[in-house]
């Protein structure tokens, strides 16, 4: 009878030990503390390096700014090794060019060599043109909760609801692992200043001096600070502008002898801006899995707050707060009237697609483990397992 080789001598050192049994078990527990730790994703965690660079070129045309920025700018971006896509989007008076790199390329490195090429060839860029703004991007900036803001209430307009998502958005942020937010929809609060050229004529002013002056009035400058035992009391100049009250009384001028103010020479509207895009929420077949189904049919205008978590976060644990959080906040922050859909959440559906795959992967290994009794016995069945 030949001896036993390495292998077997192994498999026989643990097959008479009697820690084997206590290795099985801690190699059982730490299987269930990976599953539980282990991050659920809706997106895969590929290293994909994608940087955004933004120029401006203001009063250019689209053909002016593609054939004096986009077009020598891709060519230099061509020349960085590594890089596998350029592609812009060219708008009037500015440029947006997306660089990716291959799969597997670093994105601190794949930053560096970007940004150096850029700065190598910054004395050929035209008069007039922005210094370039570079943003890196990664699979971790796709969000991964959206949350929907609307009424049936009227009074609710897209700028009451974008005021009420901003506030919600704060509160949002100071949730563990997210990492930025952004809101959609909506109009921002704007003071609007409509120049009447008869009248700036009448005053010998032009815009010009109104636009200067309205940038020096709303500044505030430290101006000392005046230790007293303990305490320390701070010294500001100046004060920023509040509405539109603050912007008409403010003096642009004087005018034989007399102060001139600006509510002199335009007209000062304090409310929401012009929109710059739409979110509409409609009610159809789907409305009854988000319990929507008794709400007349139509279009409510909405607001979207779209959030993004942390790299190696788990998004089902991020989302799952940030709902919890949005629950604590209707009536203090949000509402009565105002509903908060779930219109996107990575997190549900990755869990979802998490606990499917166990459950298969579950199901797999009982299948083994009855064959191999059946055919083996039921030791090697528990070795197996």
């Amino acid at each position: 009878m030949t001896g036993l080789g390495i292998s077997g001598k192994i498999a026989k050192a643990f097959i008479k030990s009697k820690l084997t049994p206590l290795l099985v078990i801690a190699a059982l527990l730490l299987g269930i503390f990976a599953v539980i730790v282990t991050p659920r994703e809706e997106e895969p965690q590929i290293v994909v390096p994608m940087i955004d660079v933004f120029v401006n070129y203001p009063g250019a045309s689209p053909k002016e700014v593609e054939e004096r920025v986009t077009i020598p700018m891709e060519k230099l971006l061509w020349e960085i090794k590594g890089v596998e896509y350029v592609y812009s989007i060219v708008k009037p008076g500015s440029n947006m060019t997306i660089v990716r790199f291959y799969v597997g390329e670093k994105m601190e490195d794949s930053l560096v060599k970007l940004y150096n090429k850029l700065m190598s060839n910054y004395d050929i860029i035209p008069p007039g043109v922005s210094q370039p703004m570079v943003k890196p991007k990664s699979i971790d900036d796709v969000p991964v909760l959206a949350l929907t803001l609307w009424s049936r209430q009227p009074q609710y307009t897209g700028y009451e609801l974008r005021r009420i998502a901003t506030g919600l958005a704060g509160e949002l942020k100071k949730a563990a692992n997210v990492s930025e937010f952004s809101i959609i929809g909506g109009q921002r609060r704007q003071v609007r200043v409509t120049i009447d050229p008869q009248r700036l004529l009448a005053y010998r002013l032009s815009p010009f001096q109104i636009m200067d002056r309205l940038e020096k009035a709303n500044v505030v400058l430290p101006s000392g600070a005046f230790p007293a035992g303990n305490r320390e009391t701070i010294v500001e100049t100046g004060r920023f502008l509040n509405d539109a009250q603050d912007v008409g009384n403010l003096v642009v001028h004087v005018f034989n002898g007399r102060p001139v103010y600006l509510r002199d020479v335009a007209q000062i509207s304090d409310g929401p801006e012009e929109a710059a895009n739409y979110v509409f929420m409609g009610m159809g077949p789907a409305a009854v899995e988000k319990k929507l189904a008794g709400d007349t049919a139509g279009q409510y205008e909405a607001v979207t707050i779209a959030i993004s978590k942390q790299k190696g976060a788990n998004a089902s644990i991020v989302a799952d707060e940030a709902l919890r959080k949005v629950e604590a906040l209707k009536g203090p922050l949000i509402p009565k009237d105002v509903q908060v859909t779930v219109t996107r959440n990575y997190g549900e559906t990755a869990k979802d697609k998490s606990n499917e795959l166990l459950y298969h992967m579950l199901l797999a290994t009982i299948s083994v483990i009855i064959l191999v009794a059946i055919f083996l016995g039921w030791r090697e069945s528990i070795v197996v397992a």
